[in-house]
């Protein structure tokens, strides 16, 4: 049972980092903008899907506007809704300050269905109709080759370094536990095993010293 209750722990633990680090990772999508709009948002109990107020802003309101990027996804042609909110100094890390100048290179990229031009939009975080969650889009390039192979370099790069220090703190607690743990339990265990053989030894000698007295006459 206890065996079952450390696997479920530990595919939970997976399972938390790797849902934290799919909607932290850029991800990158080959798109044809729309529109660009902006609306205003009532915050409710999705406000941690949300990111803070433009830097420089007052962020303690309960609504505000928020610039939203409407494209199509090149490979399904499925309709996409981007948000396009300032990261500031806070989490994720992207110290994203330029809202506004994105929101103006993209209304700079839209095009009609007949001419399409293609764009590749980098953003984080996950689209969820029945959370109204958005992904944050933190840049937008042109391209002229919607079929390309976006290869997530910086994404393999994090990947392999967080591989790197699980290995090494992995390393680090076997180390730990070979010269400091095992050595106090095997002494431990030593003891123990000295106390019980003493205790074996003087219920041997009470049990010999009561055998003495069977047999005797009573006076």
């Amino acid at each position: 049972m206890w065996r079952w209750i450390k696997y479920t722990l530990v595919l939970t633990v997976v399972a938390l980092v790797l849902a934290f680090l799919h909607y932290t990772l850029p991800q990158r999508d080959v798109v044809r903008i729309v529109e660009t709009e902006v609306r205003r948002v009532d915050f409710g109990e999705n406000s941690i899907f949300w990111a803070q107020a433009d830097t420089g802003q007052d962020g303690t309101g309960s609504n505000r506007d928020v610039r939203f990027i409407n494209a199509v996804l090149h490979d399904s042609g499925r309709v996409m809704v981007y948000r396009n909110e300032d990261t500031g100094w806070g989490w994720p890390p992207y110290f994203k300050l330029d809202s506004s100048n994105l929101q103006t290179e993209a209304a700079d990229l839209v095009s009609p269905k007949a001419e399409p031009q293609w764009v590749v939009l980098t953003h984080y975080g996950w689209r969820n109709e029945f959370l109204s969650i958005f992904p944050n889009a933190v840049g937008v390039r042109a391209t002229d080759d919607p079929d390309a192979r976006l290869i997530p370099w910086f994404n393999i790069l994090i990947l392999i370094i967080m591989a790197g220090l699980g290995l090494g703190l992995f390393r680090l607690s076997q180390w730990f536990k070979r010269s400091k743990i095992d050595p106090i339990t095997e002494s431990v265990g030593e003891t123990w095993d000295a106390v019980d053989d003493y205790a074996d030894e003087k219920r041997t000698g009470l049990r010999a010293w009561l055998d003495t007295w069977k047999g005797k006459p009573r006076k």
